[in-house]
């Protein structure tokens, strides 16, 4: 569900240290396997969705895993979220914050529930320099109207407003295009020597988004070709 794939999330995860950072607060988890990866290094996580049936889904494959014990997802809203003060070591975002439309009120809500020492990560789809030649559809949204995006800039900004201090701060829309170019051509019918076609591989954003995540993909492609996007890695500190 996220540009970059494994890949990503392994370099995400290691921006954190499961001794000093155990619980942590994945928010937009999706279907959860972030959380799932995650639990792998030894993390205990919760995961927030406003949309409940991909909590359903992600306990589900949890469950399957054994990991209901270690993994908890929650419906609720990133601008409200439902946690004490000081309940977490970390605060996630992968290609989620990009569905905000009040990021002021987030992060002062990531920066409450965090305790102090803890850190907010993010692997994000931003802005780009040609942002007026965007395409839609793209997985977050179907027109601009939908659309969250911003500069880096500004959401460097906003973080430090929010009384959070960076540390680490990297583009990484280089290895998102290559990657989403491999996935394209999985994801795209090829055909065969005997000129029969296969199908496209079953494990796939497919599955969640339906048909028209080929559309969707293509113009992941083309938008990061033209820089209408980047992709980001962040890491902040209270």
């Amino acid at each position: 569900m996220h540009i970059g794939g494994l890949k990503a999330s392994h370099r995400l995860l290691n921006l954190l240290n499961a001794g000093t950072h155990p619980r942590v607060l994945d928010i937009g988890a999706g279907v959860g396997g972030l959380m799932r990866q995650a639990a792998q290094q030894g993390f205990t996580l919760v995961g927030l969705d406003i949309t409940h049936a991909f909590n359903r889904l992600n306990q589900g494959l949890s469950r399957q895993l054994g990991l209901e014990h270690q993994l908890h997802a929650i419906t609720g809203d990133a601008m409200a979220l439902p946690f004490p003060d000081s309940s977490f070591d970390a605060v996630l975002f992968q290609h989620s914050f990009l569905n905000m439309p009040d990021t002021a009120k987030v992060l002062a809500e990531c920066r409450r529930v965090l305790r102090p020492g803890g850190v907010v990560v993010m692997h994000e789809v931003v802005s780009g320099p040609n942002a007026a030649s965007l395409r839609y559809p793209v997985p977050w949204a179907s027109d601009p109207q939908h659309s969250c995006l911003m500069p880096a800039a500004m959401l460097l900004e906003k973080m430090r407003k929010a009384g959070l201090q960076l540390e680490h701060v990297e583009d990484w829309s280089a290895d998102a295009l290559a990657w989403r170019q491999r996935q394209r051509e999985k994801e795209t019918l090829s055909t065969q020597h005997d000129g029969q076609s296969k199908p496209a591989p079953a494990l796939s954003p497919q599955l969640i988004f339906g048909q028209r995540f080929m559309e969707m993909g293509k113009n992941l492609v083309k938008n990061l070709a033209d820089e209408a996007i980047q992709v980001v890695e962040i890491k902040a500190s209270c």
